[in-house]
């Protein structure tokens, strides 16, 4: 992934352990392969070996209620993905709800956007705007320059990297220093990214962002969403955006988020080795204009020529990819984004296509006919 100082699926340098059992512990830190298995499970003699759902909104004997204290399912989903990220971690009940939390727990005035990003969160900081309660400052990601100029004054910089739905890539490192010198904190959307193949913390930001709904979940199946952050005033205000706002995540969703969670290196891995060979045979298609592909993850954009209509004919030829919207799964899912108002910018015939861990024969064959 160029210009994103990211690690290696499965090649990581390590992550020291932040809260594991004890016989976890080692002088060696853990791969996030181990991270993603191990953490959050149920320590002591008896104990299941799994964390299971917990169905509780209050407890005996104590004044614990589940919207403002959690539930264990909750914690250990929690302590999982702040281990991954090197920080401490808050569920809420969609990635929209993490993003909304994010401005409540950090009350921006002024806010630096990336002009292309996932359209719901541009889309709730514009009713911010139009409120009058923030200024936004929308900017090229990936114009480093650009971002430094917007970032003056500014109390929060937005970075979405890959960017959705264009895939292009922001100079995390870059951008964490501008922040830090412009006095404003960094926030970063990595949900393309999950947490193995970045650690924007590393970088300075303040909070990061997983709708959890995606790769994290992997299966198509729940909302949730994720703030993680290594400040515990902002860990603090997080915690009190999601009792306030009753943005709390359902036990069961939790549950399923981190069994997803377990599997997310198998699945990841699967997915970006079927992406990468897409992206040879797409570059070599008569019928492709231009193919946006970071060199790491599950994402992969492509324009159609012909524009629209022949993006939709591709849609609509599939059969063993789903058209659909959302991403992250286990399946192929296929969507022209230039259909909905909120990316009316993006090119007409570009589409955005989450790679599976489907047979990469079988994966290419449906495509190739359906852009054929």
């Amino acid at each position: 992934m160029p210009a994103v100082s990211a690690c290696s699926l499965c090649q990581h340098d390590g992550m020291t352990a932040r809260e594991f059992p004890p016989r976890l512990r080692t002088q060696h830190s853990l791969s996030p392969r181990t991270v993603a298995v191990t953490s959050g499970r149920p320590t002591g003699v008896g104990s299941p070996l799994n964390q299971p759902i917990v169905l509780a909104s209050n407890f005996r004997s104590s004044g614990n209620y589940s919207r403002d204290q959690g539930t264990e399912t909750w914690v250990a989903l929690e302590t999982a993905i702040g281990d991954l990220e090197g920080g401490r971690a808050v569920a809420f009940a969609s990635g929209m709800a993490a993003a909304a939390a994010t401005i409540y727990a950090l009350a921006p005035a002024v806010v630096v956007v990336p002009s292309v990003s996932y359209m719901g969160v541009r889309a709730l900081l514009s009713e911010y705007e139009t409120q009058g309660q923030v200024q936004l400052r929308p900017v090229d990601i990936t114009n480093t320059t650009a971002v430094a100029e917007a970032a003056r004054g500014a109390d929060v910089v937005w970075v979405e990297t890959p960017t959705n739905p264009t895939l292009d890539v922001a100079d995390l490192e870059a951008i964490g220093h501008i922040s830090k010198e412009a006095g404003a904190q960094m926030v970063v959307d990595s949900t393309f990214a999950t947490p193995l193949l970045q650690r924007p913390i590393e970088h300075g930001a303040a909070i990061v962002i997983h709708s959890g709904t995606k790769f994290i979940g992997g299966h198509s199946d729940l909302l949730i969403g994720l703030c993680v952050t290594a400040d515990d005033h902002v860990f603090d205000r997080l915690h009190k955006a999601r009792t306030l706002q009753g943005a709390t995540p359902g036990a069961l969703e939790a549950f399923l988020a981190l069994r997803g969670l377990r599997t997310m290196p198998l699945r990841l891995e699967a997915s970006q080795h079927n992406a990468a060979l897409l992206v040879s045979h797409l570059r070599d298609h008569p019928a492709i204009e231009d193919v946006r592909y970071p060199g790491q993850g599950a994402m992969v954009s492509f324009v159609v020529r012909g524009g629209a209509a022949a993006a939709d004919a591709v849609c609509d030829r599939v059969l063993v990819i789903v058209a659909a919207t959302s991403l992250g799964g286990v399946e192929t899912t296929i969507e022209r984004r230039q259909k909905y108002a909120g990316d009316a910018h993006v090119h007409p015939g570009l589409l955005r296509m989450s790679v599976g861990i489907e047979d990469i024969t079988d994966l290419w064959a449906d495509l190739a006919a359906a852009l054929e």
